[in-house]
């Protein structure tokens, strides 16, 4: 039997929590009925800006390559938010924690053998989908999407 969804989860996690001055990290996507406790889940305790992220399942294909093997990809929407200051050229700042979050999942493709790895066949690793500014909870922010293949063997 192959890792459940929820140890592939926190393996992630972790790993994303590698990462210097990378701010909250969140198994889930967080919600609060108060913006201010919203806001609360997404500002690290030494920070006074938003610098937050979460991670979401969006998909599972199952496959079976042999008649007693099968094969899980699941595909995770990595989201994080950074508050954006123009005069602190924060938007360099937040590429280089994508990019040191892409070098730590390049650094370690099995999830310290949780895993098979990280491709679905085409890419490989941690992908930047989208990065733009965006609203967030009423504060302008810098916003990336990124993908993650997760592939498991039972």
């Amino acid at each position: 039997m192959g890792p459940s969804v929820e140890q592939i989860r926190a393996a992630i996690v972790a790993k994303m929590e590698t990462v210097d001055d990378i701010g909250r990290v969140h198994g889930f996507e967080r919600y609060a009925r108060e913006q201010k406790r919203f806001l609360e889940l997404y500002k690290p305790e030494l920070h006074d800006e938003i610098r937050g992220w979460f991670v979401r399942r969006v998909g599972t294909v199952g496959t079976s390559p042999a008649l007693t093997r099968h094969s899980d990809l699941h595909r995770w929407r990595i989201s994080g938010f950074m508050s954006l200051d123009d005069e602190r050229q924060s938007e360099v700042a937040f590429d280089t924690l994508i990019e040191a979050m892409r070098a730590a999942f390049r650094t370690d493709e099995t999830l310290n053998g949780l895993i098979g790895g990280m491709s679905d066949g085409r890419v490989n690793g941690l992908q930047l989908d989208e990065s733009q500014p965006v609203s967030f909870a009423g504060v302008l922010c810098h916003s990336a999407r990124l993908t993650l293949y997760t592939r498991t063997h039972a």
